[in-house]
């Protein structure tokens, strides 16, 4: 579900040729635009983190759209990595019906992408959002090697990396509970 051009859209196709599953190529471009202009129009002040979550919550709505039509179910493919630091938008690509990676870390699912003889260009690719020009370690500021080590066994050499982590997983834990309510007592 590109948003007007993705760099990395070869990557995608050669997957869902290695697997040899259906697929479809939706442009998202018209629909962001769309909500955009619209808040516009309503005189809504636009903020920068609508700017960046709105593509992925629209990807979202569309790949939902996509599995109703097709009676089938959304996967949710973020990891424990990212979602230990917040890097998924909430209702959008951390969103789905069944979370088959979410207490693996991006260095474990690479190891299930090579026990899988997955393309070597896809287990080793530099992960990027697709909607930017930054990978995810460029947005973060650390890699997801230092991030896995210290998720599993604590250990950070880098005071500033690990004050870091520790900010952006506290920032970002209320992603990974229950939406609250109100619970009714007798």
């Amino acid at each position: 579900m590109p948003n007007d051009v993705q760099s990395d859209i070869d990557c995608a196709k050669l997957l869902v040729r290695h697997l040899d599953i259906k697929h479809y190529i939706i442009n998202v471009k018209d629909s962001i635009n769309g909500v955009l202009n619209q808040l516009e129009l309503s005189g809504i002040g636009v903020s920068e983190q609508t700017i960046i979550n709105l593509p992925p919550r629209i990807r979202m709505s569309t790949l939902y759209a996509v599995g109703q039509s097709h009676n089938g179910r959304v996967a949710n493919t973020c990891n424990l990595s990212e979602d230990w630091v917040g890097y998924a938008t909430r209702y959008g690509d951390g969103a789905g019906d069944f979370s088959p990676l979410s207490n693996l870390t991006v260095s474990e699912v690479k190891e299930i992408g090579r026990c899988l003889n997955l393309p070597n260009e896809l287990v080793d690719k530099v992960p990027i959002d697709g909607l930017s020009n930054q990978s995810d370690e460029e947005k973060l500021g650390f890699t997801y090697e230092v991030l896995d080590k210290y998720i599993r066994t604590g250990e950070i050499s880098d005071k500033k990396t690990k004050e870091r982590i520790d900010y952006l997983h506290n920032l970002n834990k209320f992603k990974l509970e229950p939406m609250p309510c109100f619970e009714y007592k007798k």
